[in-house]
């Protein structure tokens, strides 16, 4: 392994342990704790590549403290879920960046999920539609192995609803594809949004998934990588609950 990789490896893992620490003191723990176990993982395999003791050494000594507080994070997370008491809350600001469906879902995402219900009264107009397409295709990305999703939304009344209909239509049969059901419901007195994963995660966003900003031009910055994208203030409200045979 060359010394530059070896240094290109180091930048990565103070880069995603400064992201863990930052999240750990603004309260995100389950995001934090994401960040934790990568960083530490990219600070092993810097050590695996190490020859020199002192560094070896300090490297250790940073490994174990990250490790140490990732563990106490994990412990807090797993009491607070047992007690019913999780939450956390995210505030996206105005013109934010960096909250991509991978950023925000991502730390609530696990090997256990399997069933995931979308309870959102804006999946009918063109960008909504594809806003939802991104969404599963993140789950799909995940490593969690989703074989039904749910979603409750609702047509729009004043308008025509065949582009919805067909859209979701050929969504279903995509996602059939893949190995994944997409069962589709419609109200018409649907107002709050909701998402909730079988793993026992709650994920309430106050403007659903239509939080981002619209592209100034289809080759602008942000129009492909929703990170880059410009968002809408609003709050985003994470639960667990313990018993996931009730969601």
């Amino acid at each position: 392994m060359t010394e530059n990789h070896v240094s290109g490896m180091e930048a990565s893992a103070v880069s995603v342990l400064k992201r863990a620490v930052e999240l750990d003191h603004s309260g995100r723990l389950q995001e934090s704790l994401v960040c934790y176990q990568e960083g530490i993982q990219l600070l092993i395999d810097v050590l695996k590549a190490l020859k020199d003791d002192s560094k070896r050494g300090h490297y250790r000594e940073k490994i174990k403290g990250y490790m140490d507080r990732a563990e106490q994070i994990k412990s807090h997370v797993n009491q607070m879920k047992e007690d019913g008491k999780y939450h956390e809350q995210i505030k996206i600001s105005e013109d934010a960046t960096g909250y991509s469906y991978e950023v925000l879902f991502k730390p609530y995402i696990s090997s256990a999920l399997s069933e995931i219900w979308v309870e959102d009264p804006y999946i009918r107009h063109t960008h909504q539609l594809y806003n939802f397409l991104r969404f599963c295709e993140m789950l799909l990305k995940s490593c969690g192995k989703v074989t039904k999703i749910h979603l409750l939304t609702s047509q729009d009344e004043q308008g025509d609803n065949t582009q919805q209909s067909s859209a979701l239509s050929e969504l279903r049969d995509s996602l059939g594809g893949h190995g994944v059901t997409l069962d589709v419901q419609f109200s018409s007195t649907i107002h709050d949004r909701e998402i909730r994963f079988d793993n026992g995660w709650i994920i309430k966003i106050g403007r659903g998934l239509d939080y981002f900003k619209k592209p100034k031009g289809r080759f602008s910055i942000g129009y492909c990588d929703y990170d880059l994208r410009h968002c809408h203030e609003t709050s985003v409200d994470i639960f667990h609950t313990k018993h996931t045979k009730t969601l």
